[in-house]
């Protein structure tokens, strides 16, 4: 059984009127985020290859538009709060990744990120969005740079959120070892607490108000998470090959502006490697958001909006 509200059909559910969006505005209120109550939010979903995607739209259907890929283990709601920001000037469009959030699981267990890629490009493509901002953090970034070196000429602009060519390896393996053991539970308590004390940047109100997005109740009343765990999907996890990876070398033909975004506290991009990949983006710059770690965007929200608002700032002179 889902734990939150999501269209299941091919009609746009309005999610305004949901106890789900009232909380979301309490939550906003609680960070002093920045919003309008009254922005329009939906629940939507598309068929991409073969597979049903969910997806979240925000804002006017006429406004310049923003493309929004989470990371591995999440869902489109990781960004809800920068959505709810970003909304009052952009039309934003959050994807479920495939086998992620409200998405269909691969009926072929294929989660790569080379396939993640194509499905975002396939989601622009389909939505008929001319040349969007692309932001992407972690798992989503990795697939977003696939999609630049693939195709640059599709997007306006990039944002990258604390994921680069070159990773930590102790990093990867302490997401690897959280998400290992957070497959099942008896009560979202247990949930709850473990989250918490993985990630202390946010607050305990606001893990329990977003925990519905990570868990759902199986027939037997047990607790699990709603992301294909399948040893397959890789996420974070570096694939093999060149389809799979990025280079310093092919970060120097992005020749579009690219905004990096590293956690001050960050346990997966190194400073010196958040440097390098800067240093080697033709129009790149980086930002180093304090009092965060790899969720960005999540754990310092004010700060994430804050530097990527400045960015969109350039992009309109």
């Amino acid at each position: 059984m889902y734990l939150n509200t999501f269209a299941h059909g091919s009609q746009p559910l309005d999610m305004t009127g949901t106890d789900e969006f009232r909380s979301l505005l309490a939550s906003a209120a609680d960070l002093g985020i920045p919003h309008a109550p009254d922005v329009p939010y939906r629940s939507c979903n598309i068929v991409l290859r073969q597979m049903r995607f969910h997806f979240l739209e925000w804002g006017a259907a006429d406004a310049p538009v923003i493309v929004l890929l989470h990371g591995g283990h999440q869902s489109a709601h990781s960004w809800d709060l920068v959505s709810l920001h970003l909304a009052r000037r952009y039309r934003v469009l959050a994807l479920d990744q495939r086998g992620h959030g409200d998405s269909e699981w691969a009926r072929d267990v294929t989660y790569s990120n080379h396939e993640m890629s194509l499905d975002a490009e396939a989601f622009i493509t389909a939505m008929g969005l001319e040349r969007p901002i692309l932001v992407g953090h972690s798992m989503g970034g990795r697939n977003a740079m696939l999609l630049t070196r693939r195709n640059q000429a599709l997007l306006r602009a990039l944002a990258i959120v604390d994921v680069g060519p070159e990773l930590s390896e102790r990093g990867r393996a302490a997401i690897a070892g959280f998400v290992q053991v957070n497959q099942e539970f008896d009560d979202l308590e247990h949930f709850v607490r473990n989250v918490r004390q993985y990630d202390p940047y946010r607050s305990r109100e606001h893990i329990e108000r977003t925990v519905k997005y990570n868990m759902l109740e199986r027939a037997d009343g047990k607790y699990v998470s709603k992301c294909d765990s399948n040893p397959r999907r890789l996420g974070i996890v570096r694939g093999s090959g060149p389809l799979e990876n990025i280079t310093l070398e092919d970060a120097a033909r992005f020749d579009l502006p690219v905004l990096l975004v590293r956690g001050a506290n960050s346990n997966i991009l190194a400073p010196d490697a958040a440097e390098r990949f800067a240093a080697a983006l033709p129009r790149g710059e980086l930002v180093t958001v304090p009092d965060c770690g790899h969720n960005v965007h999540g754990q310092n929200t004010k700060g994430f909006i804050g530097a990527l608002g400045e960015f969109l700032r350039t992009l309109a002179h």
